[in-house]
């Protein structure tokens, strides 16, 4: 992987399962934590539903560094396929009933702020020129990120999800996984992923 300059590499998903999994991983799982270059998963034909060239692309951004590179790589295939870009926050938010028991507050305010400051956060990330050409739409959602990811990919019949990979430790993805990881398995459309 190190020894050949790739810009892009290309892979299969074949789903391994059980224990053997989740205590040493997959190949795809490592080289998405190592790879340099951004790497295309792909899904088995029978899950595989999207076709070439891609035209409705779904990035989430979480703000974070290699969201944002993600974001700016989806508008770039936007750009070159005429695709607009679906933008997808997840606010991982207590439920309604837990929120009132600990804190004294309107919760329906607390979210219209949170929205509002997310939806200028998103605004913020692009261009006018950007926005021209990748004709971008954002959504809002609450819960697990991956559920949410996943099912609103599903709904809009995405073709490519870009995502960012955050650098987690080996001992945090065996106890936990992580929300690229579980994308990644699940994704009936290829998934590109940018470590950054």
């Amino acid at each position: 992987m190190r020894r050949l300059p790739a810009d892009l590499i290309v892979m299969g998903t074949h789903g391994r399962g059980g224990f053997e999994r989740l205590l040493l991983g997959s190949v795809a799982e490592k080289v998405l934590r190592k790879a340099n270059c951004p790497v295309l998963t792909v899904p088995p034909p029978p899950a595989a539903k999207s076709k070439l060239p891609f035209k409705r692309l779904l990035c989430p951004v979480d703000f974070s560094e290699p969201s944002i590179s993600a974001l700016r790589f989806a508008v770039s295939i936007a750009k070159e396929s005429d695709a607009p870009v679906a933008i997808v926050h997840v606010f991982e938010c207590p439920p309604d009933d837990e929120l009132r028991a600990e804190r004294a507050f309107d919760v329906l305010e607390y979210r219209r702020q949170v929205e509002e400051q997310a939806t200028r956060q998103l605004d913020a990330l692009l261009s006018q020129d950007e926005r021209n050409w990748c004709r971008p739409t954002t959504t809002l959602s609450y819960g697990k990120p991956c559920r949410q990811i996943l099912t609103i990919a599903e709904n809009q019949e995405a073709d490519l999800i870009v995502m960012g990979v955050h650098g987690r430790n080996a001992l945090d993805l065996i106890l936990f996984g992580s929300t690229t990881n579980q994308i990644v398995r699940r994704a009936l459309c290829p998934v590109l992923t940018l470590r950054r």
